[in-house]
């Protein structure tokens, strides 16, 4: 017979849980065992090359395009700056990533981006409940996070060679560095919370979005049990993104922009190596694929939420 925490780490964390206990206590080697593989897809930098005249020569002179597709993770904490004691958000505490995406870039193939719903229940080793996917972040940094997401989509073939954590202040200074974005909003969004320092005020219709306003909608919620919908939010402000950095008169900027976000981002991305990520980016064709970790239906009003059942695994195919 099976006992009741055998049952509880089943259901929780999957058909697998002691490769997930074994993973999972490695977390000390985390991202890293991958990192020296990294050096073969970048080449030497080439001599600073002249002021592009088109779009394609400019892509070219940005950077060399990395040999092989890169997959990256990145991390969006609730905390306004790298290092601070308190996020300033409900609940109050340690930071937390609200939005965790895996993106897969290329410049011969579309970008793909996978999000990774932050409610996902997890059970590690030596705990008595779930906890939060978002939560591991405070437990273990990139390096837990990392393994939780390799076990949750049943992939080890392809694992992220680099990270990016972007707290809140970076994401503002992404927007403003790229000039704004425009996005086309569904309906108005009007909240403030003052025990946040949180406000929100956009109307309907077509905006362009500043860093302030571009922060305010990826992270409007109305209620912890709206996350469904502000990925959804978070889905159009990524394809603006997009966008914006696809636009020829941008370019020019990335090096400046790169530098800028130097202080704002934890990263184990050298300028270099984010130059040539955007020079692919940009070269990469359209249109964006953007999908989720699929869901059981909601219990009750459990903020927790499992995975979808019956799955064919993995749950991101990269081909």
């Amino acid at each position: 017979m099976t006992s009741s925490k055998e049952t509880r780490l089943t259901r929780w964390f999957g058909r697998r849980p002691l490769r997930t206990v074994l993973r999972l206590g490695a977390i000390a080697l985390g991202v890293g065992a991958t990192g020296w593989l990294l050096s073969v897809l970048w080449p030497e930098p080439d001599r600073a090359a002249k002021e592009a005249s088109t779009k394609s020569e400019a892509m070219t002179n940005l950077a060399p395009f990395p040999s092989a597709p890169v997959m990256v993770l990145v991390v969006g904490i609730d905390a306004n700056q790298l290092g601070e004691s308190s996020n300033q958000a409900a609940p109050l505490g340690r930071a937390n990533a609200d939005a965790l995406l895996l993106l897969r870039v290329s410049a011969e193939e579309p970008l793909q981006v996978l999000q990774l719903p932050s409610e996902i229940a997890v059970q590690l080793p030596g705990s008595d409940s779930p906890t939060s996917l978002s939560s591991l972040w405070q437990r273990g940094g990139v390096a837990l996070l990392n393994d939780a997401i390799q076990d949750i989509l049943g992939s080890t073939q392809q694992v992220p060679q680099r990270y990016v954590v972007m707290p809140r202040s970076a994401l503002r200074s992404l927007v403003d560095g790229l000039g704004d974005v425009d996005l086309v909003l569904d309906q108005t969004y009007q909240h403030n919370d003052q025990s946040q320092g949180y406000s929100i005020n956009l109307q309907a219709g077509r905006q362009r979005l500043n860093g302030e306003k571009a922060e305010q909608f990826a992270r409007y919620r109305p209620t912890p049990l709206d996350n469904a919908n502000r990925r959804n939010r978070q889905q159009d402000l990524i394809l603006a993104l997009v966008d914006q950095v696809k636009d020829s008169s941008v370019i020019s900027t990335l090096p400046l922009l790169v530098s800028r976000l130097d202080d704002e981002l934890d990263t184990n991305l050298s300028r270099r190596e984010q130059l040539s990520l955007a020079a692919a980016l940009i070269a990469s064709p359209l249109p964006v694929r953007i999908t989720q970790v699929p869901l059981a239906e909601r219990m009750d009003n459990q903020i927790l939420r499992q995975v979808k059942p019956d799955q064919t695994l993995p749950l991101w195919p990269q081909d």
